[in-house]
């Protein structure tokens, strides 16, 4: 008998119907012979609903209350679907993450797993029950209650397989698997039959709907993460390590957009070692992401320097680079919240001629300026304007020919 691990997204568990369903697509995985341990994220926009009572009640909720209000959201999906499936004849059991074990760091709202004890869920599994847990929740070793991040139930699912020696884990959601494109922004996005970690990672990280660190763990663990819809049985995408390396005519396997972006710049630093240290170190010890980097050249001595972080991040940021900027004699920060990333993906394309100066000839021909650019061997960043992010993806799509025949 092997273990599967299945991951429903909050969109097919808004109602009692629907969880009714995903129990039914669940015993149906039992039937089939396969061990089964299910990760849940929490009902329809219930995480959304209770952020905004928080701040109905404070315009800076406190971290660690937050985080156990927003954990209650997936206990109870959790809880429910046990229920479901013990009503259909199923035995099954709900956890919390610190019931199955999953233990993280002490960073409120963003905490990153350290260790995962499975002993209970072992248990679980041979008393022959299906293990609903909660997604997107951790305990730290002094038993506070963490949360792992927007998104990050996936996170939880791939941990799983990869602790409990699953042979798959399966993310289902409200698309029908890893399109060329968000299908909501271009109609004639295509279905990726497959795609490699490093691909699907890079997309995942520049704004497709899924957790980046799920994916860094799959890779890590070589689990094989097939995402599909969870509305029908239609065949999804297989994130794997065995993707065909054959030479591809076209290298571009996606677009992606992220409109969390804003952009901070420091005016007139000095130009002299240690300066970035010095802004870049309070903002990773604030638990801020840094994106894109670019320093101006330098005149007399003084340069701007500009850095992206997520849009979410930028109030906190700003208190940290406000206080640093005034220590070091910058005359000022400056912000912006209105931006957008737009990346082309894929393996080889910075080692291929011709791929960055046609992304960036789309871009002139639809008069849409470039703010910032950033690379990686597989990836092409622009940062645009966010009215244009959009319409950037639906000319690049076209220009690198992943649109689906008519």
């Amino acid at each position: 008998m092997e273990l599967v691990v299945q991951k429903y997204g909050g969109t097919s568990l808004a109602t009692a119907e629907q969880i009714k369903r995903v129990a039914r697509r669940i015993i149906a995985k039992r039937k089939s012979g396969d061990q089964v341990v299910v990760v849940v994220s929490a009902m329809g926009n219930s995480t959304s609903d209770l952020v905004e009572l928080a701040r109905g009640l404070s315009s800076n909720p406190d971290p660690r209350e937050m985080d156990l209000l927003l954990s209650t959201g997936e206990i109870v999906s959790g809880a429910l679907t046990a229920m479901a499936l013990k009503d259909l004849g199923c035995d099954s059991i709900s956890l919390t993450g610190a019931q199955a074990g999953i233990h993280t760091d002490t960073t409120f709202g963003r905490a990153r797993i350290a260790a995962l004890h499975p002993e209970r869920l072992q248990r679980e599994l041979n008393q022959d029950r299906v293990v609903v847990v909660a997604g997107f929740q951790g305990v730290t070793d002094e038993m506070e209650v963490t949360t792992l991040g927007r998104g990050a139930s996936d996170t939880t699912a791939v941990a799983l397989a990869a602790g409990l020696g699953a042979i798959r884990c399966e993310i289902y959601t409200d698309v029908g698997g890893i399109y060329t494109a968000d299908p909501r922004i271009v109609k004639k996005a295509q279905k990726l039959p497959d795609i490699s970690y490093d691909e699907m990672l890079e997309l995942a990280s520049y704004g497709a709907k899924m957790h980046p660190r799920s994916i860094e763990l799959g890779e890590m663990y070589q689990i094989p993460i097939l995402v599909a819809s969870a509305f029908n049985e239609n065949p999804g995408t297989l994130i794997h390590g065995d993707v065909d390396m054959m030479e591809l005519r076209n290298k571009v396997r996606g677009v992606a957009c992220d409109l969390n972006v804003a952009r901070i710049t420091v005016l007139a630093v000095p130009d002299q070692p240690g300066i970035a240290a010095s802004l870049f170190e309070p903002l990773a010890q604030a638990g801020i992401s840094v994106d894109v980097i670019v320093q101006n050249a330098s005149q007399e001595h003084l340069t701007d320097l500009s850095f992206t972080v997520a849009q979410t991040d930028l109030d906190k940021a700003l208190i940290v680079v406000e206080r640093v900027a005034k220590s070091i004699g910058s005359p000022g920060v400056v912000s912006n919240d209105h931006l957008g990333k737009v990346s082309i993906v894929g393996r080889g394309i910075q080692n291929a001629p011709g791929y960055a100066s046609q992304m960036f000839q789309t871009l002139y021909a639809e008069d849409i300026n470039i703010e910032m650019i950033t690379t990686s061997e597989i990836r092409i960043t622009c940062i645009v304007a966010e009215s244009q992010a959009h319409d950037a993806v639906k000319a690049l799509h076209r220009a690198f020919g992943l649109e689906e025949p008519s």
